[in-house]
This record gives structure tokens, sequence and C-alpha cells, in this order.
């Protein structure tokens, strides 16, 4: 802990006020008496108000409370523990060194904290991408009632956290997804235990059970209600393929493509699971970089973000060939595939169509690429001008390729998404358990 002295506005104020009297006073021998006596008082006070905050040696304290990890893309809690443990009233101005990553200068506060109580207070922070973030100190300038100086304490807070792929999205989507709470988030609802055909066995009824499940000779022969339990057929394997070529780089909200992408794998990833499916992921650019096997193992979402934690966007073209070899190598059962990417131009497609088509017949292809928001606000802003119309006709132009590209897919008998980035993680979800729930998985 470091700590300083400071004289405060006030302090300069008051000294203004007493020149301006001692100029008075070369004309009016009262007026230079009076302010004689008045720079008198103004050195007590000064030397009566360092005492007081001088007189303690840990007059105050104060510590930053945050999680060692923080989750990317969603809003961080941060709280700032306060301590005041002098015997009076103490104004305080905190001034929090956060990473420089936030770009933020203006996390400061404010407070009053009467005498030997404590405090907390707290402020939210949004990263926007995944690294190592560097907390520094925690400054509090701390005066009292006579405001004339102020005392600085440093407390060495120094802490370095890493901001990881989306876990509180994770969590969210795992509590909704297995609650009664899945349309209040546009999730269609989990098909449950007694909903698909597999036979497990006759258990006794109890309340919330499927009426249509009764057996009724088990019923007749235990002289109680009886119920046929199910379970889902046989667990089955979920890859998400991450594109991490240069389409993916491009921003929206501050985040990435390729981030939205990688919240998105992690979330469906622990649905899978928690389903009782196999997960595991593959990325890719002009090379296939990462290969992690489905799984259904405890360790296996914890291999997956740490993973996830560490790619980084690509600058070279995609290499689609090297990622349909790899995975006819590596993936022998049928399995469901989740590719992330970004196709902006019908042509651009096409290049790539044959491997697609190849996957399609291995396996079950759902093709997932972005829906551009700020042409769609383009095209629905009335045009005032010939500048504006040429605007809006080449937006249009954009946005039919986009519609011809999943017409295009759905041709080849692929799935596809096409979803603004704010909703990719919910309309992935929706597809898996849509395609789960019609048996095609």
């Amino acid at each position: 802990m470091i700590f300083s002295l400071y004289l405060t506005p006030r302090f300069f104020t008051v000294v203004i006020s007493l020149v301006i009297l001692f100029l008075f006073g070369f004309v009016y021998t009262a007026i230079f008496a009076v302010a004689k006596l008045l720079l008198i008082a103004l050195g007590v006070l000064l030397l009566l108000d360092s005492l007081l905050l001088y007189r303690l040696k840990k007059g105050f304290f104060a510590r930053r409370l945050v999680a060692d990890r923080l989750s990317n893309g969603d809003e961080n809690e941060v709280s700032i523990y306060l301590e005041n443990n002098y015997p009076f009233a103490a104004k305080i101005e905190i001034i929090d060194e956060i990473p420089f990553q936030f770009q933020q200068r203006d996390v400061l506060f404010n407070e009053i904290l009467p005498a030997n109580t404590y405090q907390t207070i707290g402020y939210k922070l949004r990263p926007v991408e995944r690294g190592e973030y560097s907390f520094g100190a925690v400054n509090v300038f701390v005066q009292s009632d006579l405001g004339l100086v102020r005392r600085r304490y440093t407390f060495d807070n120094h802490k370095m956290v890493a901001v990881y792929p989306s876990y509180m999205q994770m969590r969210k989507y795992e509590l909704i997804a297995f609650s009664n709470r899945l349309q209040d988030y546009g999730v269609k609802k989990i098909r449950r235990i007694g909903q698909s055909m597999e036979f497990e066995q006759i258990k006794n009824y109890v309340a919330g059970d499927d009426y249509r499940v009764i057996n009724w000779k088990a019923t007749a022969r235990r002289n109680d209600l009886m119920v046929n339990q199910f379970q889902d057929e046989k667990s089955q394997q979920v890859y998400s393929l991450i594109d991490k070529g240069r389409v993916m780089k491009m921003p929206f909200a501050q985040l990435s493509l390729l981030d939205y992408a990688i919240n998105a794998t992690l979330v469906i990833a622990n649905i899978a699971i928690k389903k009782g499916d196999k997960a595991g992921m593959i990325s890719f650019a002009e090379q296939v970089e990462t290969v992690i096997k489905a799984n259904k193992q405890g360790s296996q979402m914890r291999q997956i973000q740490e993973h996830l934690y560490r790619e980084t966007t690509r600058f070279l073209e995609t290499d689609y060939e090297k990622l349909y070899l790899s995975i006819r190598r590596t993936i022998t059962q049928r399995s469901l595939l989740i590719l992330y990417t970004n196709f902006e131009t019908l042509s651009g497609l096409q290049r790539q169509l044959p491997f697609l088509v190849k996957l399609s017949k291995r396996h079950l292809l759902v093709v997932v690429f972005f829906e551009n928001t700020e042409l769609r606000q383009l095209i629905d802003k009335p045009a005032r001008d010939v500048a504006e119309i040429y605007q809006k006709t080449i937006a249009e132009k954009f946005n039919y390729e986009k519609r011809q590209i999943v017409k295009e897919l759905h041709k080849h008998g692929i799935q596809t998404i096409l979803t603004p980035p704010q909703l990719l993680t919910v309309n992935t979800i929706n597809k898996y358990l849509e395609l789960k729930a019609r048996g095609m998985i």
C-alpha cells in the first residue's frame, strides 16, 4: 500500500480568496489584519486536516474482487471492497485501473463512508476478445469534512485474469434447456423421457408422468399404477466445425464472428453431453488445426473449453478439401456436423460446395452462416436520394445472394441456419433439438 498527500480544490479556492483579501488589505488596513488572521486559521486547519488523515497508519483499506476467469461477450461482475477505519465519515474517490483492452478511463466512484464501516461497490465489464487481461492498482482518495487535503491510498491489487469463451451462456442455456422456460428464450422443448421409442423399464407412476404411457397389464398385476419409462435411442456424435479463415474476422457488436461461433460451440457441446450425446470439435483454416474426438466423459467439456480459448483467426483462404479428408479419416461413425462459417456470395459457396456435398453424404451436415444485420437496416431504411437508392440496390443484391445460398444448400439436402450473430446460439440449439426430435441423428 502506498499513500501520499494532495491539496484539494477547496484549499486552492480559499487561498485565492486570501490573496484577494491581501490585495485589498494594501488599501484598507483592517482588511489586511483580517486576512492575516484567516491565513493563520487556514494553516491551523490544514495541519489539523493532515493530522486527521495521517493519525492512523491504516485508516482505509480497499480490495478488488474479480473472478479468475471472465466470460467473453458477457457482462462480468467486478466489485471493490471498501473499509473505513477512521473515526469520522470519509469522503472517498475510487479509481480502478482496469485492463487496457476495455479502453475505459472512467471507472471512478465517489462515495461517503461512515466511520468504522465497510461497503462493497460493483460495476460490470464486457470483454470482447479472449486472452489475458491485467488489472492494475486500486486508488482511493480520502478526505475529511474539512476537505482541505486528500490522502491517497494505492492498493497493489494487480491481477491477471483470463477471458474464456462464454461460460455464462453455457450455464444459462444448460439451465433453461432442462426446464419449462425454453419458450421464453425462443428455444424448442427438449424431448423428454417417455417420448422416444426405446423402452427402458417399468416404474411406479409419480405425479407429472404422461398418462399415455401407463402400462395397464403391469398395473393390474401390481394393483398399483405403473408406467413405461423410455430413454433416448443411443448416444450420437455431435461435432462443431469452426472455420477460422478471414471471413470469420468480421465484427458484430465488437465481437468477431469467430467468437460468436466459439461461444455457440461451447453451449452446444455442453447441451449435447447433458443429453447423453458425444461432443467433439474441429477447427480449420488453410490447415486442419484442432481435432477433439467426440466423447461424453467428464473431462471433455474442460478440454473443449481450453482449446476454444486458444483459437485465433487466420487470414488465408479456408481449405475445405483438407477438412473433408480429415473428417473422412477421423470420424467413421455417422455424426451431426455443425459447420460455422460465412458465405457472402453464391460463387464463394460454389467453390466449396463439392466438399460440402461429400460430407453430407456420410454425415448429417448443418451449415451455419451469418446474416448481415447492417445490410438489413440499410434495406429497411427509406431512400432519400439517388445515392441511397443505389446503396439499397447493392444491399438487396447481397441479401438476395444469402437467400440463394440457402436454396442451393437445400437443393443438395444440406441443412442450413442463416442467423443474425446475436441469435446464433439460440438458433443452433433449436436446430439441434429439432433434428434430435425428428430422429435424424
